[in-house]
């Protein structure tokens, strides 16, 4: 029985609109991938008065979020409860993904510094503090969040952005908290 035109016209529209899925695919991969590796980023930065931070590789920038800081974000943290983001550089040491918020990564603050300073004025320099997202079950209210200083002293970002943090900065990665 002789083929006709429309079954080969068929397979190849099929053939034609997989290839096309396929194709869509890979580029929504490539677009919602971020183009920079954890092993990549040696560095980050924080720029309190702009809210913004910065992952880096050997000084160039990689990746910049907006953030939000301590309910009082002017100058650096003295003392547990003040409010402040402490300024100064630390080490992102350790994570927690069982954190009230969605993802933290900690900070080591108090570092030296700090610590001689606390002691001699005789405050408790505090901790806890991290890099973190939303408070969980708060994902809804991002409005209420999203350029607001809002949190104890640590530096918050949208979920997305601290579920691409986590995913490209190592513990033990350099953290830079200017004013």
């Amino acid at each position: 029985m002789p083929t006709t035109g429309i079954s080969t016209d068929i397979t190849m529209a099929i053939s034609i609109k997989t290839c096309l899925y396929l194709l869509s695919s890979l580029l929504v991969l490539i677009v919602h991938v971020p183009q920079v590796q954890a092993s990549n980023v040696d560095k980050v930065l924080v720029i309190k008065s702009a809210r913004t931070m910065y992952l880096l590789n050997n000084g160039r920038i990689l990746q910049k979020y907006d953030i939000s800081l301590g309910k009082r974000p002017e100058g650096h943290k003295k003392w547990q409860g003040d409010k402040r983001t402490p300024e100064g550089r630390y080490v992102l040491d350790f994570r927690n993904p069982e954190s009230n918020f969605f993802r933290s990564i900690h900070i080591n603050y108090p570092n030296e510094q700090d610590l001689a300073y606390a002691e001699k004025k005789g405050y408790d320099p505090g901790g806890a503090i991290y890099i973190h997202g939303l408070p969980n079950g708060k994902e809804h209210l991002v409005h209420k969040y999203k350029g607001t200083d809002w949190t104890d002293g640590c530096i918050a970002v949208l979920n997305e952005q601290m579920l691409e943090i986590w995913n490209l900065v190592a513990d033990g990665t350099e953290i830079e908290i200017r004013p």
